[in-house]
């Protein structure tokens, strides 16, 4: 019995959230060219990603930072004295991956953590002084990052917008 992709992408559509019309398929879906790298939105993402974390790695390694533990920041300078499962969501990180960043960053001290008093199982991150201190470091690194990808300020909100459009559309298809 022979692959019969064509029928494969209609009943991923019909299943999918937010299907397309099925006489909307592009051609490039259908054969060959699905196949080609450069046709892949994972590999667009995956390679901007990689590209962005390579424009962000000299500007953190002044400060000490690796790009993971700089997110954890900025999501405490929004927000400080959160849960370790609050920053995990936000993250989109489980706790086996935000644990190890949490730790460095506090024996780094940055951050502390605590037990929380009213439920134990709660650990409560909270920014040390040194921590709220390096957000005023940290304040030119998103002109420096907006001037390295070569668009408007206008287009890196449009872009950013879209992109966590598309974010939540693709994980309303997750399982």
């Amino acid at each position: 019995m022979q692959f019969n992709f064509e029928r494969y992408i209609i009943q991923c559509m019909e299943t999918s959230k937010h299907p397309l019309p099925t006489t909307s398929i592009p051609p490039e879906l259908l054969g060959p060219e699905s196949l080609l790298l450069d046709n892949q939105l994972c590999f667009a993402l995956y390679s901007a990603s990689l590209t962005m974390t390579k424009i962000y790695k000299p500007l953190l390694q002044k400060m000490g930072l690796t790009y993971p533990q700089y997110l954890v920041l900025l999501t405490l300078w929004e927000r400080d004295e959160v849960t370790v499962s609050t920053l995990g969501e936000r993250l989109f990180l489980d706790s086996g991956t935000l644990t190890p960043l949490l730790k460095r960053l506090e024996s780094g001290g940055f951050l502390r953590r605590q037990r929380a008093v009213h439920d134990e199982r709660q650990v409560i991150v909270s920014l040390t002084a040194a921590g709220r201190n390096l957000r005023n470091e940290a304040q030119a690194i998103p002109l420096h990052v907006s001037c390295s990808v070569g668009c408007s300020l206008d287009e890196v909100k449009m872009l950013t917008q879209e992109l966590q459009r598309l974010r939540a559309a693709m994980a309303g298809n997750i399982g």
